[in-house]
């Protein structure tokens, strides 16, 4: 856009240098405002044949005062074209840069709107104020095969009054068509983080987290990682056809209720999802 910008400007800035500079510019620009002062005539002309009541009673006067017009405004310009040249580019070129550069965030007050695209999905959301389900104890989350995916989960925070009211009924909602329509069960693994635990993540190198402390939705109360159930037991592991399976269907279903999923990024996050509301992340 810059590039556009500074391209735009400099085409302007060699019309006027080659207005102010060149006679021959100057009666080109006349030459095509007689072109378009004749194209008009004809215009009216041709209205005039066509029934124009009034314009034929009128008759030779009008179309002399026509004209008387036209050539006033012709020689008012070539009175004053050094003036022409330097205002109408400083008319034209802030409204085109708002142009260029407009966004529906530029107007005060904006918010955006989280659309979401079922029907069924939205008068789910308008209705009832979906309940949590029940906590797994802390040693679900102890085992060797959970500690080999997600290191330190024992110590998580599952507790949903801690996270964005929003976010938890769209997350509860998601919760609820995986297993009426899909058959899956889920958890909810870790939703808000404290700054000093997502520092602590953090240094356990990018495997595990890029994001420091309050540069991740988790400590906004915006995010959660959830896994599946099977047996009463979590199923994280990315090589159970069954669960990449689940990831994939989770995500269309999350995403369908605005929800941002993990398992689109570069460095993929399955059971990942956050609600991303303007405002709240300042960094």
């Amino acid at each position: 856009m810059l590039i556009f910008l500074a391209l735009l400007y400099f085409c302007l800035a060699c019309s006027l240098i080659w207005l102010a500079c060149f006679p021959a510019g100057r009666a080109s620009i006349l030459q095509l405002l007689g072109g378009l002062q004749r194209r008009l005539q004809l215009r009216a002309g041709a209205w005039r044949d066509s029934g124009g009541a009034a314009l034929r009673e009128a008759g030779p006067g009008l179309r002399w005062r026509w004209r008387l017009r036209a050539g006033e405004v012709r020689r008012w310009l070539k009175k004053h074209r050094a003036f022409v040249a330097v205002a109408l580019p400083l008319v034209l070129i802030p409204p085109l840069v708002a142009l260029l550069n407009r966004k529906p965030d530029m107007l005060p007050g904006y918010e955006p709107t989280d659309t979401v695209v079922d029907a069924q999905v939205a008068a789910l959301l308008k209705g009832e104020q979906l309940v949590p389900p029940a906590s797994l104890p802390p040693v679900a989350f102890n085992t060797r095969e959970v500690e080999l995916v997600r290191p330190m989960l024992v110590d998580a925070s599952r507790n949903w009054g801690l996270m964005h009211p929003d976010f938890n009924q769209r997350l509860l909602l998601v919760f609820r068509i995986m297993k009426e329509k899909y058959g899956y069960e889920m958890a909810l693994l870790e939703g808000y983080r404290s700054p000093a635990r997502q520092d602590l993540l953090a240094k356990m190198g990018s495997a595990v987290t890029n994001a420091r402390a309050f540069q991740s939705w988790h400590q906004y109360g915006l995010a959660a990682d959830c896994a599946f159930l099977r047996d009463g037991k979590p199923v994280i592991s990315e090589k159970d056809p069954w669960a990449m399976r689940g990831y994939q269907l989770y995500g269309e279903v999350a995403e369908s209720v605005g929800l941002t999923w993990g398992g689109r990024w570069t460095m993929m996050d399955f059971g990942h999802t956050e609600l991303r509301l303007r405002g709240v992340m300042k960094h």
